[in-house]
């Protein structure tokens, strides 16, 4: 499975990105996704996940009420659509598509993208 995410960008604080992740292949429907993220100096941190089908999501408490993760299947993306953006969410998120265990950790993730970069001003 190869990765492609997209859509970062510099945004100022309050603002609004959507962020995008077009997978390879065509078992895509197969793969639960999840975002992660990263910033300088900081461990790499989960930030949302949903299943096959899109029916079930899953939050890091830092972007609940404001990130929304959503996928379609036919085109083979996963979305993050971030609003409400703050300083402390600038890094660089991945992509990446779950093995097993738990969601919120990324060592249940096997396939990973290049990232996009997110800046937030203040």
């Amino acid at each position: 499975v190869q990765l492609q995410a997209s859509g970062g960008g510099l945004v100022q604080g309050g603002g609004s990105l959507r962020v995008s992740c077009a997978a390879s292949g065509r078992t895509f429907n197969r793969y639960i996704m999840g975002w992660f993220r990263q910033a300088p100096g900081k461990e790499r941190e989960f930030v949302a996940a949903i299943t096959k089908s899109g029916g079930t999501t899953y939050y890091a408490d830092s972007v609940k009420g404001r990130f929304t993760i959503s996928r379609d299947n036919a085109k083979n993306t996963v979305y993050l659509q971030m609003n409400s953006l703050k300083p402390e969410d600038t890094a660089v998120y991945y992509c990446a598509v779950h093995n097993s265990g738990s969601y919120f950790w990324g060592s249940s993730y096997n396939y990973w993208g290049q990232g996009t970069q997110v800046t937030v001003s203040s």
